[in-house]
C-alpha cells in the first residue's frame, strides 16, 4: 500500500499488506498526520467505504479508474446506441468539466429511461431479470460515484488531481522492474521493492 505526495512527487509512506482495507488506509493517513503531514486530500481509486472514512478531508475518485470500471461492462464491441452513446461520455470525464459532463450524463439516463427498465422473463422459472445488466451496471457505477468523480473542481484552491495517475505510474514501473528479476526470492522482492520506492 503505497502512500505518495503527487504535489512534490514523493513517496511518503508504504507497507507489505496481504489484503487492501478501509482500517489500513485510516493506518496508513494517522501515521502520515502523527508525522506532522497535512493531509488536505485524496484521490484513490473508488474503495468501497473509503469515501466516508475521512471526515473534514475531501476525496476526489479517480477518473481513469472510473473510466476502467465502465469499460469492464460496456465492451467496444457493443453495437447497441445507448451502450456506445455512455461509452463516449464516460470517455470525455477526464477532458470535460463538472456541468458537462453530468449534463450528459442525466440527458442520457433521461433518453434510455425506459430501455434501461425492460425486462426479460425465464418462461420455465417464472423469474424475470433486466434484459441490459451489464449496461445498468455501469451507469449505475457512475451514478454513486458521480459525488465524488469532480471533488478536484469542488476544491480549486486545494489543486487535488482528477486521477492517481502519478502513484500508478510509480506502481507500474514497479512491476516491470521486479518482472525482470523473477526468480528472487520473496524477502530479496520486497528489498527491491523498499530500494524503489525510496528514489
Amino acid at each position: 500500500m503505497l502512500f505518495r505526495d503527487v504535489t512534490h512527487r514523493k513517496n511518503l509512506l508504504w507497507f507489505e499488506i496481504k489484503y487492501e482495507t478501509i482500517d489500513l488506509y485510516k493506518e496508513g493517513i494517522d501515521q502520515l498526520k502523527k508525522q506532522g503531514f497535512n493531509i488536505v486530500g485524496i484521490v484513490c481509486d473508488g474503495k468501497k467505504g473509503l469515501f466516508k472514512a475521512f471526515p473534514g478531508i475531501p476525496v476526489q475518485m479517480c477518473q481513469f479508474h472510473q473510466i476502467q470500471i465502465t469499460r469492464r461492462y460496456l465492451t467496444s464491441k457493443s453495437i447497441l446506441e445507448p451502450a456506445i452513446e455512455l461509452r463516449s461520455i464516460i470517455k470525455s470525464l477526464t477532458k470535460t468539466d463538472k456541468e458537462s459532463f453530468i449534463g450528459a450524463f442525466n440527458e442520457w439516463l433521461k433518453k434510455w429511461d425506459a430501455f434501461l427498465k425492460e425486462k426479460s422473463i425465464d418462461q420455465e422459472k417464472g423469474k424475470w431479470h433486466y434484459k441490459h445488466k451489464k449496461l445498468r451496471s455501469a451507469a449505475h457505477s457512475v451514478k454513486i460515484n458521480l459525488p465524488y468523480l469532480f471533488v478536484c473542481y469542488d476544491y480549486p484552491q486545494l489543486k487535488i488531481p482528477n486521477t492517481n495517475n502519478s502513484t500508478e505510474g510509480i506502481i507500474s514501473d514497479i512491476k516491470t522492474k521486479t518482472k525482470i528479476h523473477q526468480g528472487l526470492k520473496k524477502e530479496r522482492r520486497i528489498k527491491l521493492i523498499n530500494k524503489l520506492l525510496q528514489k
